[in-house]
């Protein structure tokens, strides 16, 4: 079963299959129609019987807003499947520039023969081998530093030359779970991130451990190859919204959190909820930014943006011992490598 970043990739990604089936299915009713009854000529333009089926060599080239959506596939009986006009689908604000970036193979080409019916398979980006199907969203930054994959990964650290490894750590639930990672520090060069659960020390399994009892494992750790196994932020979710036509994603916050959904909007259509903390933007972390610079960041983002959020009540445990303007002041906000 495929997983689509957002709703607007998953509507995208069945209808082109779906065209593409039929497109296949009409090429091969035509190759048998020829072999049993070889036509003597190929029909004129003024001719009055309709040809067997007539297919827009590009979404651009179909009905445009307002117009009607055409047949693109008549049958023997007179029946037609109807598709409707990819700018319009669901509501989605698609550019023929995006398209072009992301659906190359529906756009039209010097090459291409109106006449001339090629069917073409379903091409969709999957994103790091998770059998993830992004047909608008596949070519996004922000979509692949933003994942929250829920895997497990072994990062080796090392100390700094404060004998520290630039991390704090919070015990909820008997887990120990990451809740500041130092700027420049070894934990944020091995790429720990807010929420990481940790799930062993050089070999030695932290579950039940307080936050003294993993401290005292790091202090007590050599110097160099410090492993550690962590679980990817399992309390946390990444949501990929798609700009509207007034350049907005559909939601409000106040002090980092999610206070409204528009209704209609790419929030609403893709399960954004109130009360969930923002932690990313494009994999950016943002916890503790004042909510001016976090509309500087959603503003810059392109038409694809991907939110990291964790639900409020979890988001304030694990602070809970951690000053707004400490966190600000140490959080590592660097842009991921990926």
């Amino acid at each position: 079963m495929s997983l689509y970043p957002s709703l607007e990739d998953m509507l995208v990604d069945k209808m082109v299959q779906t065209q593409n089936t039929v497109v296949a299915a009409a090429a091969a009713q035509q190759h048998q129609q020829q072999q049993a009854y070889p036509a003597p000529s190929a029909p004129t333009g003024d001719s009055k019987y309709p040809p067997l089926y007539s297919l827009y060599p590009s979404f651009a080239d179909g009905p445009q807003k307002g117009e009607k959506a055409s047949a693109v596939v008549h049958s023997s009986a007179g029946g037609a499947i109807m598709y409707p006009d990819l700018f319009e689908y669901m509501g989605l604000e698609l550019s023929k520039e995006m398209i072009e970036a992301n659906l190359p193979q529906y756009m039209p080409h010097s090459q291409h023969n109106a006449s001339a019916i090629v069917p073409q398979q379903s091409t969709v980006a999957i994103v790091n081998n998770a059998n993830m199907v992004a047909p608008i969203t596949g070519n996004s930054v922000g979509l692949q530093r933003g994942q929250v994959t829920n895997g497990i990964r072994e990062l080796i650290m090392c100390k700094g030359a404060d004998k520290k490894v630039g991390l704090r750590v919070q015990a909820i639930n008997k887990g120990v779970f990451v809740c500041l990672v130092v700027k420049n520090s070894p934990a944020a060069l091995a790429g720990l991130r807010f929420g990481d659960q940790i799930l062993q020390i050089n070999g030695t399994l932290v579950a039940g451990f307080s936050v003294d009892d993993v401290h005292k494992l790091l202090k007590k750790s050599d110097k160099n190859n410090i492993s550690v196994v962590v679980r990817d932020r399992p309390f946390e979710r990444a949501i990929t919204l798609h700009k509207d036509s007034f350049g907005s994603f559909g939601f409000q916050f106040n002090d980092g959190t999610i206070t409204a959904i528009v209704k209609d909007s790419s929030a609403a259509r893709n399960g954004l909820l109130i009360d969930q903390q923002l932690l990313e933007i494009n994999g950016q972390n943002v916890i503790a930014m004042k909510d001016k610079e976090l509309r500087q960041l959603i503003a810059a983002s392109e038409q694809v943006m991907t939110l990291t959020i964790v639900p409020k009540m979890i988001y304030d445990v694990m602070i809970k011992k951690l000053s707004t303007s400490w966190l600000r002041g140490k959080m590592d906000h660097s842009v991921p490598d990926f």
